[in-house]
């Protein structure tokens, strides 16, 4: 039938990209908060309005440059797979990885980001084996943006499909936290996700526009009290989530 591969082709971009935002996959993003229990428990957030603000400009800073790396990484895996040459794709993307992790003043942020891709990376090993030699070729540790753009390029997915799931899980994250956090509405909580969508569309092609960029000039916005969160997280007693 005319259009059939066609169709077929976007069924398996909607199936992945619904796989990589589904906040059920085993890679550890549940047991985080994104920093928002430390910034609850400092008074820095205290209701809806305060999360939406929250998030917004969690994906104008850290989100947008996650989202960057993400799209870098997905660029350069796909260019390797093109080329049907693996050889030198780990030597790029520990170069990316370099970069966002000195765009991370927080240790405890840059051991969570540690984490997180590694348990994304193998989470993937397990659920599409017949990708394992890409995976196994990146290497088994990256910041989790960065995993995020190995694993979109592996399922057949574009820069700005990378970018797109890193920004929605940027706000995605603390948003469900809150729910535990604060007994807010969750419904609440969707509707600032919801109002967000247009930025996060937005953001989503300025970082896919950086997918071939050098990673020294990938964008670098910071986000003081993220990074002072984390750390006070890191050493508070007790605590729901693991940041």
């Amino acid at each position: 039938m005319p259009g059939t591969s066609t169709t077929s082709a976007a069924a398996s971009r909607t199936a992945a990209l619904l796989l990589l935002g589904d906040g059920r996959l085993p890679a550890g993003g549940y047991a985080h908060s994104a920093g928002l229990e430390q910034a609850i428990a400092r008074g820095w957030v205290r209701d809806a309005a305060d999360i939406a603000d929250h998030l917004r400009g969690r994906i104008h800073t850290t989100g947008l440059v996650s989202a960057s790396f993400a799209a870098a990484a997905q660029h350069r895996t796909r260019l390797a797979l093109g080329a049907g040459d693996l050889t030198g794709l780990r030597a790029q993307l520990t170069e990316l990885d370099r970069e966002l992790i000195a765009r991370t003043p927080s240790p405890a942020l840059r051991k969570i980001g540690q984490d997180l891709g590694r348990m994304l990376l193998r989470a993937m090993r397990s659920i599409v084996p017949e990708q394992a030699a890409v995976l196994a070729a990146a290497g088994p540790v990256l910041q989790q943006p960065i995993a995020y753009g190995v694993v979109a390029a592996a399922l057949g997915l574009d820069a700005r499909d990378a970018a797109g799931v890193v920004l929605y899980d940027s706000a995605a994250t603390p948003a469900v936290a809150a729910v535990k956090l604060m007994s807010i509405d969750p419904f609440a909580t969707h509707r600032c996700l919801a109002e967000l969508a247009p930025d996060l569309d937005r953001l989503a092609e300025r970082a896919a526009a950086h997918a071939a960029s050098d990673p020294r000039e990938l964008p670098s916005h910071a986000a003081p009290l993220t990074d002072i969160a984390a750390e006070l997280h890191s050493h508070h007693d007790q605590r729901l989530f693991a940041s």
